[in-house]
């Protein structure tokens, strides 16, 4: 697989970030940071993103770096919003978009770097333009689109605040 040691560990932590987000959809209906699993998400997100800004397969900035430097802004704006605007409801939707968003951009790079990688020896994509990727990312987009709206209508309804 060729991982470096920061590759590794930004690995491990992005799929802990990756796991502890996915517990607090089906938890919460939305990645609580209030949780310790939303805490995870947070902080594992931050971690992971940062290290990516040590990594690349082809040196120099590249479009993966763009996603990581967003993310952050994403995690870091929802955090703010849910610090600082508790009583705002119009607050918690930004924050639970924030999030749901950072979530889905982390899977564009994880699924790239995935089907590039795995199996080894005999991955399932030749390259980021192999129509298995392409296919993917199209699915999660439309997970992420129904998501959101899901959330924003529970959100409406006062079931996830």
């Amino acid at each position: 697989m060729g991982l470096s040691n920061l590759g590794g560990f930004h690995t491990v932590v992005g799929v802990a970030a990756i796991i502890a987000a996915v517990i607090s959809y089906v938890r919460y209906g939305k990645i609580n940071v209030s949780t310790s699993s939303g805490k995870i998400y947070f902080y594992g997100t931050i971690v992971t993103s940062l290290t990516a800004l040590g990594i690349s397969k082809h040196g120099g900035f590249n479009p993966g770096h763009a996603f990581s430097i967003f993310i952050v802004i994403l995690i870091l704006a929802a955090f703010y919003l849910h610090r600082r605007k508790k009583d705002s409801g119009k607050a918690r939707y930004f924050e639970n978009f924030c999030l749901s968003f950072s979530f889905f951009l982390s899977l564009v790079p994880t699924v790239n770097e995935t089907f590039t990688r795995v199996p080894i020896g005999h991955p399932l994509a030749k390259d980021i333009k192999d129509p298995i990727i392409g296919t993917t990312l199209l699915i999660l987009l439309v997970l992420f689109i129904a998501g959101s709206i899901y959330q924003f209508v529970k959100q409406k309804n006062k079931i996830i605040h």
